[in-house]
């Protein structure tokens, strides 16, 4: 695991390398240059991945080269293939997948509003598990919780496969399927797929049909997608939705100024107060929304219902064997040296101070030929709680996670399971690579940037593509707080019941 110090300080990184989108000028005029332009940046994304990703001198990856030689020419024959704007999305899309990482690739820097609008055929699905199921409809059809059985004579599995995951998201992830299948009804003119325009779905043993009528995406549609994806998910804070059960939101680890207040605000409270959350019948920590950021934010407010020195104790166990190996590449390590500057001008001295020591080991290994600088740890602050301390946090924990938690929500997944007091409810979610610390690197097109992680992970306590299973599915179509408290109470009765 990272130290605490690089799981604050990485995230700005990140927010500080992040270039802004494309706008109308110096766009391509023709399908020949569209399909040149596609062609040449798919190139020079393997290129720039040859040069500094980690992956090509990883000696328990030798399989990275191949694997993404063989993104190369799927990239290239999808390339060859394209005549616009969609287009080279769909085939920058169709490379990415291939490459089946989300810290690695091509990232469009296209303007949005340029992008063909995306269309939709009225209703919202999500997948719960074993199919996809109608969530709205905005006129009543199909009926919302009818499953979806196929689409012009294709079986909704194929065709998800087919139309969602060769383009985007990771098929072998069950979480993917819970946060990515739902798009096979969002059409963004694909031109490498064929929009269904017939589907059946069942609904109590009815079988219905539909003729998709396919509009643009409005106001409306963007409601009900937000709606059908976060639910009532709320801003970061804690709220008590019936006496003596605590609801902990946190839909972002990469908080504002406000959303870091909140934060610090609930710890300060717990550690005030902790009298009350020992003795409470639930505590709830609800990932919903949450897309990632520093992991800092969950381990904080873990310290403070579990103990500083019971969390510490156990994630220093947890990663007694991690190593963090960074990719000493001259772009990498002008990139972390140029990031010490900025901590430095932000005032943020200890980060400046620690990502200068990570530039000036790859420095060295640079000029002695070594693909890696190796991060000397820090001394553990992990020991074990004395005899006396502060009584543990026994009771019961319950972590809603959504099918698209990763990078540092699964950092807080990792942190929270390390206790046996606490489940998880809802879906599986994603995984990870060990490959992270994304940093970006404009193309001379000004249509994408290359997406580079600068380390890796050896003997994290996580497995590489580890998904988390809930102890306690929730298939509900709709993911509603009280849908979900519903299911936690349920739990909870019978845990009182035995």
């Amino acid at each position: 695991m990272p130290s605490l110090l690089q799981r604050v300080c990485m995230p700005i990184m990140a927010a500080l390398a992040a270039a802004a989108p494309m706008a109308a000028a110096e766009l391509p005029a023709t399908p020949a240059a569209w399909r040149a332009a596609a062609g040449a940046d798919i190139e020079a994304a393997v290129q720039v991945t040859r040069t500094n990703h980690p992956g090509m001198h990883d000696p328990r990856n030798p399989a990275f080269a191949a694997h993404l030689d063989a993104a190369h020419r799927h990239g290239l024959q999808l390339a060859g293939q394209v005549k616009d704007m969609a287009g080279y999305v769909a085939a920058v899309d169709g490379f990415n997948t291939r490459i089946g990482d989300g810290h690695a690739g091509l990232a469009v820097r296209i303007d949005k509003a340029l992008l063909p609008k995306p269309r939709w055929p009225g209703f919202v699905t999500v997948w719960r598990g074993d199919g996809l199921y109608v969530h709205t409809a905005t006129a009543a059809q199909p009926a919302p919780g009818s499953k979806l059985l196929a689409c012009d004579g294709k079986p909704a599995e194929d065709l998800i496969r087919t139309n969602v995951f060769a383009f985007q998201g990771r098929v072998a992830e069950a979480g993917q399927w819970w946060s990515d299948a739902r798009n096979l009804f969002i059409d963004t003119h694909n031109p490498f797929v064929v929009r269904p325009r017939h589907c059946s779905f069942a609904l109590d043993g009815k079988l219905t049909q539909h003729a998709l009528a396919w509009r643009d995406i409005g106001a409306e549609a963007e409601r009900l997608l937000a709606a059908s994806s976060d639910g009532d998910a709320r801003g970061v804070g804690m709220s008590e939705p019936r006496k003596n059960l605590y609801w902990m939101s946190m839909p972002t680890f990469h908080p504002d100024e406000a959303e870091r207040n909140a934060y610090r605000a609930v710890n300060r409270r717990i550690v005030a107060d902790r009298a009350r959350y020992l003795a409470a019948d639930a505590v709830v920590v609800d990932l919903r929304k949450n897309g990632g950021g520093s992991s800092s934010w969950a381990r904080e407010f873990a310290r403070a219902l579990w103990g500083a020195a019971r969390v510490d104790a156990a994630m220093a166990a947890f990663s007694a064997n991690t190593e963090v190996w960074w990719r000493a590449s001259l772009g990498n390590t002008d990139y972390v040296a140029w990031m010490a500057g900025e901590l430095d001008r932000q005032g943020q001295a200890e980060g400046a101070a620690w990502a200068r020591t990570q530039a000036e080991g790859m420095r060295a290994a640079l000029g002695r030929g070594a693909p890696f600088h190796v991060e000397r740890r820090a001394a553990d602050a992990g020991a074990a709680p004395a005899a006396g301390a502060e009584p543990p946090f026994s009771q019961p924990l319950y972590v809603v996670v959504p099918g698209d938690c990763a990078s540092a929500c699964l950092d807080a997944l990792d942190v929270f399971t390390r206790f046996p007091n606490t489940r998880l409810v809802g879906a599986p979610s994603s995984a990870d690579s060990r490959y992270m610390e994304v940093r970006r690197e404009n193309l001379a097109s000004g249509l994408a940037a290359v997406r580079v992680p600068n380390k890796m992970y050896v003997n994290r306590g996580r497995t590489d593509g580890k998904v988390y299973q809930p102890d306690i599915p929730v298939t509900a179509v709709a993911w509603t707080m009280q849908s979900l408290l519903k299911v936690i109470e349920r739990d909870l009765a019978a845990r009182q019941a035995r």
